[in-house]
Order: structure tokens, then sequence, then C-alpha cells
């Protein structure tokens, strides 16, 4: 890493109805791995940028993760909230999950 921190999770809201970044976005990382029910680690809002930079706040470790956007802030959302669950293989690289959502469609993929 550039500046000299660990990896990191990260993620960046897009919302392609409006083709803006999706601002106050709360997700949630959770652990699958470790215990018999999701451990919540940690969670943050979007920024202006749709961004959050880093949703860890302790090294990475491998394993079953989830990512969890509540983007359902209309009353009529059809989509209320997202789950991605991935595996963490790799402890010595940053992973980046973009989200692209519409109101009846969405995308994710593993970004760079």
């Amino acid at each position: 890493m550039a500046d000299g921190a660990g990896p990191t999770i990260s993620t960046h809201v897009l919302d392609t109805e409006l083709g803006l970044p999706a601002e106050g976005i709360r997700v949630a990382l959770y652990r699958l791995d470790v215990g018999r029910a999701p451990i919540r680690m940690t969670q943050a809002l979007t920024d202006a940028d749709g961004r959050i930079r880093d949703l860890l706040e302790r090294p990475l470790a491998a394993g079953d993760y989830r990512l969890e956007f509540d983007i359902g802030r209309e009353d009529d959302a059809f989509f209320r909230r997202i789950a991605v669950d991935l595996r963490i293989a790799d402890t010595n690289r940053s992973y980046h999950v973009p989200l692209l959502v519409a109101p009846y469609s969405m995308t994710t993929y593993r970004g760079s």
C-alpha cells in the first residue's frame, strides 16, 4: 500500500438511474465464518462520492465476509437490502467491491 496502511475492504455505490454517486448508504461488514451467526465487524455511510474507503478496523484475515448495503431509502423501493458474500484468501491485497444500483436492477463485481 502506498501510504503504509494494510489491506482494505472498500466499496463504491453508484445510482445508475440518476447517474450519480449514492451518498449516505449504510454499509455493514460482517464476518461469516467465526461463529454460529454473522458477526458485524463495522459499518459506515458512503461519502459524497458514494465511497467507503476502508471498512476494516483491524488487520485483514482470510475467511468469509458479507457486505450488506441498505439501499431502500424510499418507501416504495423494490430493493431494500443487498448482501454480497465474499471469500478473502489473499490477505496481502486490498478488496474493492463496487455496487451499481437502479430501481429494478443491481450489479456488483470485484474491482481494483
